[in-house]
């Protein structure tokens, strides 16, 4: 019977001699953040609800224009930019939520306004969509500076700078602590840090990441995070 049982082979000392540096995992560690009203103001400027907190400190009426112009520049970058007029009604909760309609065509010739995108919306209409989606991404990884003409790069800068200084200083505030938490890798603890640690054994840096979170739809959410400058610190 002790022949039909396979036995583990011989090990030696010197294939199995564990190593004597400290193994420790240094975690990710997550930030999540409700992008609207926390990072971003528009509603509250619009309804004047910010400016009411300040029990008349505040010009109620310039708060609501600021999130007018606010407004009006989200749906005009959303519309010439995003596709965000075609694509309203069939909403995706993320940008690659159609990939696997996506042939990989060489988008650079294709004619979006001609493609026929629409109903019905079957599977044709969705590998159309896909390529919406694909050259949105593309257009968010560039930034604004590279889509945006110069008129509309000095209105969106302005507008930033107009919005901070009536916040007294909010925008750019929320854009400081996201760098904060950051991190640009934390050092550990000191009680987490092992001589193996100190004599440089072992990586001591941990990651941070920013999560944005919204109840919003996909293209202005991605637009508002262009133009609050948040995309260059969140996922």
């Amino acid at each position: 019977m002790d022949d039909l049982v396979e036995k583990p082979p011989a090990v030696s000392c010197q294939n199995t001699e564990v190593s004597k540096k400290a193994v420790k995992v240094c975690p990710i560690n997550v930030y999540i953040w409700d992008m609207d009203e926390t990072l971003i103001l528009l509603k509250s400027l619009l309804d004047g609800t910010y400016a009411g907190v300040f029990n008349g400190l505040k010009d109620t009426r310039k708060g609501v224009e600021i999130g007018k112009r606010w407004e009006n520049h989200i749906l005009q970058v959303c519309d010439e930019y995003f596709f965000y007029e075609e694509i309203e009604n069939f909403n995706e909760p993320f940008l690659n939520a159609l990939s696997e309609y996506d042939d990989g065509r060489d988008l650079s010739n294709y004619d979006f306004n001609n493609d026929g995108f629409g109903v019905p919306y079957d599977d044709s209409s969705k590998r159309k969509l896909a390529y919406r989606h694909r050259s949105i991404a593309q257009k968010y990884a560039q930034g604004l500076q590279k889509v945006l003409d110069q008129e509309m790069i000095k209105l969106w800068n302005d507008l930033y700078n107009l919005t901070d200084s009536y916040t007294d200083g909010w925008l750019s505030s929320g854009h400081a602590l996201l760098e904060q938490t950051l991190g640009r890798n934390r050092i550990l603890a000191p009680d987490l840090v092992s001589s193996e640690t100190a004599s440089g054994s072992m990586d001591t840096k941990c990651q941070n990441v920013n999560v944005l979170v919204t109840s919003g739809s996909l293209i202005p959410s991605l637009v508002k995070c262009l133009l609050y400058r948040l995309d260059c610190i969140c996922l």
